[in-house]
């Protein structure tokens, strides 16, 4: 009898340029995910690049905001930022690390940046929440780029996040409902990298440095690719390396009521959750 499996090899469907546009009081960045021409990935509801040495970019930062029913996720790859939070939680997120905050039942904070000038260079990922937890209680995970795991591969290296590698490395995120994997990869010229996917998860690519290809299709910088369902991944690097993020998570299948900070179920949950804000109940 024939055990062997075999993997489907994921293909690309869709590349988006993303749109430039400006959030919080005025920064300038690159909306990956979440406009009108890549609206919703389930389970993930935008991701947005920053990138300037510009400070009049970046430093007026974002003040003081909500958020309900969903979580975002901050990936700093130059710089810092330092959050603070109506409950007292305050920190310093900077080059290399990554802070996973469950807004839940609703949170107002702020993220600005700890610095004066130089690059800030970054994303965030905002990740819906299943309908049994949107009104959990808010939590923050914050790991150091020290905290981080990082696998050596031939050609490349690849930093684990959350989730866990083919190799078997399991990143420092935790507890995350929607099963996600989350890996930074670095590639040098004209190498390939391949890993595991679970199947049925929705997956997509963010380059942020060269370009990558799969068959004839090529991602290059700063595009974000979605890729078709399958078991494993192969990309290879172009003539000048590439780093990129994979991004996978399994979907909800749930209704999405959005409106700005606020992600729920239902139009009567949306109201609700502008009503307590208003009222003082985050």
């Amino acid at each position: 009898m024939n055990t062997t499996t075999q993997t489907k090899t994921r293909r690309i469907s869709q590349v988006s340029r993303g749109l430039p546009t400006s959030d919080g009081a005025g920064v300038k960045l690159t909306r990956m995910l979440g406009h009108q021409g890549l609206n919703y990935l389930d389970p993930f509801l935008m991701l947005d690049q920053f990138r300037s040495d510009n400070r009049d970019d970046y430093i007026a930062g974002f003040p003081s905001h909500p958020h309900r029913g969903f979580e975002t996720v901050t990936i700093m790859l130059d710089g810092r930022m330092r959050h603070g939070d109506n409950k007292g939680h305050k920190g310093v997120i900077s080059a290399g690390g990554i802070q996973w905050m469950t807004a839940g039942r609703g949170i107002v904070h702020s993220e600005m940046p700890e610095q004066e000038e130089g690059r800030m260079w970054g994303f965030q990922l905002w990740v819906n929440l299943p309908a049994r937890q949107k009104m959990t209680a808010p939590r923050y995970q914050e790991i150091s780029a020290e905290q981080i795991p990082v696998e050596d591969r031939e050609g490349g290296a690849v930093r684990v996040l959350a989730g866990s590698s083919a190799s078997g490395t399991t990143g420092p995120v935790e507890q995350i409902a929607t099963r996600p994997l989350l890996l930074d990869v670095t590639l040098e010229p004209g190498a390939t990298f391949t890993e595991a996917v679970p199947a049925g998860h929705t997956v997509f690519i963010s380059v942020y440095r060269g370009e990558v290809s799969a068959g004839r299709e090529i991602v290059k910088d700063p595009d974000l690719a979605v890729l078709t369902d399958g078991d494993g991944v192969e990309l290879k690097a172009g003539a000048k390396g590439a780093s990129f993020l994979l991004v996978a998570g399994q979907p909800l299948n749930e209704p999405v009521a959005r409106y700005g900070p606020f992600v729920m179920n239902t139009q009567a949950e949306l109201q609700q959750a502008v009503a307590d804000f208003q009222g003082g109940r985050f």
